[in-house]
């Protein structure tokens, strides 16, 4: 990578260390139930594996990414898919939470707010989607860049 593109990672990582603060401190509560912790250049993020919760899959915060399962390295339906608005091939579960990180380096301390406005946990959910399609095309993580809705087909690009 070249200077100007270190220079964008760390001052990304340094407007979204509050969200990371808050995934070090939930991933240091997992490690002391027996999760497995490991940096993973590509994602750009400190990984919590096999944390403990109810609910299986991954949330990222910030530069952390914390999971369920053992690794990153699975395919994974689309959140369109599994809500059953579209047939889509399953995508990277690494993928997908990297692109997580991204939007959340660009937005640092905004995502969450503009995360919960968008709709949350949703296959509507403008964040969701271009994760997936980042995950699946390894290109369009921006959630503001384009106006189709990828969950239902409708809209323009």
């Amino acid at each position: 990578m070249r200077p100007a593109g270190w220079l964008g990672v760390v001052l990304g990582a340094l407007w979204t260390s509050p969200n990371t603060l808050l995934g070090l401190i939930a991933g240091g509560i997992g490690l002391m139930l027996g999760a497995r912790a490991q940096w993973r250049p590509r994602e750009l993020a400190l990984v919590f594996a096999r944390m403990r919760w109810f609910f299986p899959g991954a949330l990222t915060l910030g530069n952390v990414i914390l999971h369920t399962g053992d690794s990153l390295d699975v395919a994974c339906p689309t959140y369109a898919h599994r809500a059953g608005h579209a047939v889509e091939p399953p995508v990277s579960l690494a993928g997908h939470e990297r692109a997580h990180v991204y939007q959340y380096m660009v937005l640092g301390p905004l995502f969450l707010p503009a995360y919960l406005l968008c709709g949350g946990v949703s296959a509507h959910n403008r964040f969701e989607r271009a994760a997936d399609r980042y995950a699946r095309r390894g290109k369009g993580w921006w959630p503001f860049a384009h106006r189709r809705n990828e969950a239902t087909g409708r809209g323009r690009r």
